[in-house]
């Protein structure tokens, strides 16, 4: 029965965090309900009672990037009063202060315990490998359209498939950590799936989503050969990976018919990377933060000051420049405190952790971590529900002993 609770509760986290990839495949795009509400419901209802029965220690050194989490919440919750948006700001900050607390939790939660985290992982490659064959499939059934079908939103689409692309990369990731877990030939398997898993992440067309794709199976293996007393190996795992997939890209580069119907190697090859509009975003934003210092333009205020109107996918499109642009210097510094202060302790708990949890919670919390830096804004769940499982590598469970508990009070 324990067991099973375990196996529900991380299903329930990996659908929440990867909901939007799942409602992109073919089988699934047309469920009646939300699949991302429908985990989020669930995991609402098992954690707490699981919680409840486990006894938990926290690491002393996770209190400033906690403090500075809540700090920020409140500071974005005060600027508000002076942003000039009122759809997007409606929108935007519940999610920002309301719902990032309890995705922060629910993710320390399920990386402090080792039965979750492992259930959660293991969800999550089913999960990437479920989406991308679903949507190998779909392109090759013509039920999925790159681009979208005629008439549907672009920004909805363009989201559905950075998330896919998240859950392709944090599989690859859990897949070649899988192979260095394993032995022999039973290597091979993983090695296939990884293969194709990084064939389906050129196919949706993101960029983004092949680097972190890349960032995940070239830093997750070496955590554990490295702690396996294998320090020349993990230090030779990332070239290996850099060069194969550099090599792999040139043969698709060399050859257009190879390429064809490889949205992700034809955007490469296009080489326009300013066509993806963030150097000008990113650009813009610099210039309005040093107009709006030191207070900043409150949440969802860039959009409107950029010229761009009521349009929340017009963010700074970069945590750190949408913390800073949006909520001024007191904002950049506790975001600075809270994600970059979170880094840098996760790092040093990563140094401590058993080797295979550190890895787990790095396939899951790296490629979302690049996302941030490109994509996304800070009312989005899945960056703080991965700062949450960096953050739970402090974290540690414990079966609650209710007799002991008892005898003790008595």
């Amino acid at each position: 029965m324990k067991g099973a609770a375990a196996a529900s509760i991380g299903a329930a986290a990996a659908a929440m965090q990867f909901g939007g990839a799942l409602k992109s495949a073919p089988p699934l795009a047309a469920l009646p309900f939300d699949v991302t509400l429908a985990a989020a419901m669930l995991l609402a209802m098992l954690l707490p009672l699981h919680a409840l029965a486990r006894d938990w220690r926290v690491a002393p050194s996770l209190a400033l990037p906690l403090a500075s989490c809540g700090a920020l919440w409140l500071w974005l919750a005060l600027a508000g009063a002076w942003s000039p948006s009122s759809t997007v700001l409606a929108a935007k900050l519940p999610e920002a202060v309301l719902l990032a607390p309890a995705m922060l939790a629910a993710g320390m939660m399920v990386a402090g315990d080792a039965a979750l985290l492992r259930r959660c992982a293991d969800a999550a490659l089913a999960i990437g490998a479920f989406v991308a064959g679903a949507i190998a499939w779909g392109i090759a059934t013509d039920r999925v359209v790159l681009g979208g079908l005629p008439g549907a939103n672009p920004d909805l689409v363009r989201v559905q498939y950075q998330v896919a692309g998240l859950a392709i990369a944090s599989a690859a990731g859990l897949a070649a950590l899988r192979a260095t877990e394993a032995r022999g030939a039973r290597r091979l398997p993983w090695v296939a799936l990884n293969l194709a898993l990084a064939a389906a992440a050129l196919l949706p067309g993101g960029r983004a989503a092949l680097a972190a794709l890349a960032l995940a199976v070239a830093a997750v293996p070496p955590i554990l050969l490295w702690r396996r007393g294998r320090p020349g190996a993990a230090l030779a795992w990332p070239a290996l990976v850099a060069g194969g997939g550099l090599a792999g890209l040139a043969v698709l580069l060399a050859d257009p018919t190879l390429a064809a119907g490889l949205r992700t190697v034809e955007r490469i090859a296009e080489g326009d990377l300013a066509a993806s509009g963030r150097a000008g975003l990113w650009g813009g934003a610099l210039d309005l933060a040093g107009r709006a210092l030191p207070w900043g333009l409150g949440p969802g205020g860039f959009a409107i000051a950029a010229g761009h109107g009521e349009r929340r996918g017009l963010h700074p499109h970069n945590h750190a420049l949408e913390a800073l642009v949006e909520a001024g210097l007191p904002g950049f510094v506790l975001w600075l405190a809270a994600f970059g202060g979170g880094a840098l302790v996760a790092l040093r708990l990563a140094a401590r952790a058993e080797a295979g949890r550190a890895a787990r919670v790095a396939a899951l919390v790296l490629p979302v971590a690049l996302t941030t830096m490109v994509s996304t804004d800070l009312g989005n769940r899945m960056g703080w529900f991965a700062l949450g499982l960096a953050l739970g590598l402090g974290v540690e469970a414990a079966p609650r002993h209710v007799r002991r508990l008892r005898q003790a009070r008595a």
